[in-house]
């Protein structure tokens, strides 16, 4: 019977683990799951960070943080009209009910709220640039529009 060299085998090992990981780690972030800062159309400045959770399959988001430099602390979301109304900004559920479509890397079927005018849309999450990006589509009907949230690493 002849010997196995046991450092050819642990590095053969070692590469087909650490390739694994690799492998995971990428598709792992093919998801809206993590934390994400929203970006401002016209300022291009930094609005908010946002934290995105999975409950079952569902993803829900909260406003973490609010980055505009001129906002106010503790505001309140007044122009909200359902269960929101009257909340802090930071901790409000800005995300709800967005679900996987079937054999895509995209959410839908959820609302996203505009907390600076409090409107409820229509929702698609896509992440993009191998996750690193999201687009965040809220729309009513035909009309919407897209954001794109950069993960936060």
């Amino acid at each position: 019977m002849q010997k196995m060299p046991w450092a050819s085998v642990n590095k053969r090992f070692i590469a087909t683990v650490y390739i694994a990981f690799v492998a995971c780690g990428a598709h792992a972030q093919m998801t809206p799951v993590g934390t994400w800062r929203s970006i401002d159309d016209q300022t291009r400045e930094p609005k908010a960070q946002i934290v995105v959770s999975d409950h079952g399959g569902v993803l829900s988001g909260r406003i973490e943080k609010v980055l505009k430099k001129d906002a106010k602390p503790n505001a309140l979301c007044d122009e909200c009209t359902d269960d929101r109304k009257g909340q802090p900004v930071e901790g409000l559920e800005m995300i709800r009910g967005a679900r996987k479509a079937d054999g895509k890397d995209v959410w839908e079927g959820g609302r996203v709220l505009d907390p600076e005018n409090g409107k409820d849309y229509a929702l698609r999450l896509t992440p993009i640039e191998g996750g690193q990006k999201l687009e965040v589509r809220g729309s009513i009907g035909p009309f919407g529009r897209t954001q794109t949230w950069v993960r936060v690493k």
